[in-house]
């Protein structure tokens, strides 16, 4: 990966958003890898980096280490959206089960 893609959100903005503010975040970034995949492998790398960047951040936030559950479910997260777009997709992923995931934790923040 190259350096910090989201500044401002690493140097603690990240921290003040709920856990589906991050998932919703995540999941944008998630979005725009997977419409980039066949035509722009390039875009998508970039935007497969800045998802995982924010799912690290998320690993770090001290609120999300207080609860073993939701730390092994966003290491997991993780671990799935890595064999997807990297792995041999032992999980069996699927893009459209993955824009689902995320897109709950979106629509679940909007008023």
């Amino acid at each position: 990966m190259t350096g910090i893609q989201h500044q401002e959100l690493a140097a603690g903005r990240w921290y003040e958003l709920s856990l589906f503010e991050q998932l919703g975040n995540v999941g944008s970034e998630i979005s725009r890898a997977i419409k980039w995949t066949a035509r722009r492998p390039e875009l998508a790398r970039g935007a497969l980096e800045r998802a995982l960047e924010l799912i690290d951040l998320m690993l770090d936030d001290p609120r999300h280490r207080q609860s073993p559950p939701r730390l092994r479910e966003i290491a997991r997260v993780r671990e799935v959206v890595v064999d997807f777009f990297d792995g041999p997709n032992q999980y069996q992923s699927t893009a459209t089960g993955l824009q689902r995931y995320f897109d709950a934790y979106a629509l679940a923040t909007r008023p």
